[in-house]
C-alpha cells in the first residue's frame, strides 16, 4: 500500500426531514448567498425549505447555474458576493452546482485573473468562502471532497481543480429530494459514481486489500440497484442508497494508499466542452475502450474486478477480461446510456479537436503509469466510435 494522508472535514447530515438543521449549521450572523440551478429546486419545495430554515439570516439568492457550470455565469455570482458583501455560500443542487459554488467560493478573494485557479488546478489558491450544500442530485460526489469542473464557454475548455479550502463545512443528503428527477439524470448519477470507483480501483494491484474490498462492494451495490433505482423513483431505501454510494465513490476513502487513474474521465471533459454531451455519458463512451487500449497495463486488476464483481471465473485470462469489458459496457446500456460517439452523431472527424484539446491543457501523459500518450488517447476514441 502506497503512503497516504487522508482528510476530510465535511459534517454529512443525512436523511428524511434534514433541511431544518441548516439553522444549527449556519452561522446566525451569516450574509448567505444560495445558489442553485434551474427551476426544479423551486418547483419541488426545496428553496422553500432552505429559506424557512435560514430565518432571519441576510439571504441573497443566485440561480441558473449550467449542467456543466460555467466560469462566466459563476463570475456574475462573485461580482454579486462582492456588491453585497456576503460571506456564507450555500449550495442547493446537485454536483455542478456545489462544484460551481467551490469555484466562486476561491474567486471571490483571489487575486488575479480568476481562470488562473483552473489553469493552476488550485495551486495557488490560499483561501475560500465557507459554504455548505443541499444535494438534490447523486452523481459526482462533490458534497463530500474538494474538487470542482468548471468549464468556459468562450475557449469551449473544461478544467478541473482542488484545494483544500474548498470541502463544504457541511452537505445535507435528503433522498426524498431525488423522487422527481428526470430518469436521465438518475442514470447519469449511478453512471458516474461507477467511473468514479474504476478511476480508482482499477489500475494494479497495490495491497490495500480494504480499498479494493470496499470499492467492490460499492460497484456490486450499483450494479444490483442501478436498473432499479430508475423503475422505481420513489423507492426510499433504493434511493438513500444511491445516494450515499455516490458520496462514498468519491470523498477521498476508497482512493487513500492505492494508485488510481483518471484518464476517462481527462478525455470525457474534453467530450463535453467541445460537443456538450452529459458528462456522466462521455464517462461510459470512453471507459470500456479504455479498459480494452489498456488490458495490458490493467490485466491484474481486470482480472480481480472480472471475478469480485462480474463472478467471472471459467474460459481463459483473455476470455475473463474481454467479458468483463463487455459486461460494463452492458450495464450502462442497461441504464439507457450509449456507449459510442456514433449513437451522439460523432465520427472520426471529431478525434483531432479532443486530442487537440488534451494537447493544449497538458494531458500528454495521463493514467496511473503517466503512460496514457496522445497515441494511445487517440486509440481510445477511435475504439469508442
Amino acid at each position: 500500500m502506497q503512503n497516504f494522508e487522508f482528510y476530510n472535514p465535511t459534517r454529512i447530515i443525512f436523511g428524511k426531514d434534514t433541511i431544518a438543521q441548516l439553522a444549527d449549521h449556519v452561522p446566525a450572523k451569516a450574509r448567505v448567498l444560495v445558489l442553485y440551478g434551474g427551476s426544479s429546486a423551486e418547483k419541488n419545495g426545496t428553496l422553500a425549505e432552505v429559506r424557512a430554515a435560514l430565518g432571519t439570516r441576510t439571504v441573497r439568492e443566485f440561480g441558473g447555474i449550467e449542467a456543466n457550470p460555467t466560469y462566466e455565469t459563476l463570475m456574475r455570482a462573485v461580482a454579486t458576493i462582492r456588491a453585497d458583501g456576503l460571506d456564507f455560500l450555500l449550495a442547493v443542487g446537485g454536483g455542478s452546482v456545489i462544484d460551481g459554488t467551490k469555484f466562486v467560493a476561491a474567486a471571490v478573494n483571489y487575486n488575479g485573473d480568476a481562470w488562473d485557479i483552473l489553469r493552476t488546478h488550485g495551486s495557488d489558491v490560499s483561501e475560500a468562502l465557507p459554504f455548505g450544500s443541499v444535494l438534490t442530485l447523486p452523481a459526482t460526489g462533490s458534497e463530500m471532497n474538494s474538487f470542482s469542473v468548471i468549464s468556459r464557454t468562450e475557449t469551449k475548455e473544461k478544467l478541473a481543480f482542488g484545494s483544500p479550502h474548498v470541502f463544504p463545512r457541511f452537505s445535507v443528503l435528503n433522498p426524498t429530494k431525488t423522487y422527481t428527477l428526470p430518469v436521465r439524470q438518475v442514470a447519469n448519477g449511478v453512471a458516474d459514481a461507477f467511473t468514479h470507483i474504476m478511476e480508482q480501483y482499477l489500475t494494479y494491484p497495490a495491497g490495500g486489500m480494504a480499498q479494493d474490498r470496499f470499492a467492490e462492494g460499492l460497484l456490486l451495490s450499483l450494479v444490483e440497484i442501478g436498473p432499479q433505482v430508475i423503475a422505481n423513483p420513489h423507492d426510499y431505501d433504493l434511493r438513500a442508497n444511491l445516494m450515499w454510494i455516490a458520496t462514498l465513490a468519491l470523498n477521498g476513502l476508497i482512493g487513500a494508499g492505492v494508485p488510481q487513474d483518471w484518464a476517462t474521465h481527462m478525455i470525457g471533459h474534453e467530450l463535453t466542452a467541445r460537443h456538450d454531451i452529459d458528462h456522466a455519458r462521455t464517462l461510459a463512451i470512453i471507459l470500456p475502450s479504455m479498459l480494452r487500449v489498456r488490458k495490458d497495463a490493467k490485466r491484474g486488476k481486470l482480472l480481480q474486478y472480472a471475478e469480485r464483481v462480474w463472478n467471472l471465473r471459467d474460459g481463459t485470462e483473455d476470455e475473463r477480461i474481454e467479458s468483463a469489458i463487455e459486461r460494463t459496457r452492458a450495464f450502462f446500456e442497461s441504464l439507457d446510456i450509449p456507449t459510442r460517439l456514433s449513437a451522439y452523431g460523432l465520427g472520426t472527424e471529431t478525434i483531432d479537436g479532443v486530442i487537440g484539446q488534451l494537447e493544449q491543457h497538458g494531458m500528454t501523459a495521463l493514467g496511473e503509469h503517466q503512460d496514457v500518450t496522445l497515441d494511445v488517447s487517440r486509440r481510445v476514441l477511435e475504439a469508442s466510435l
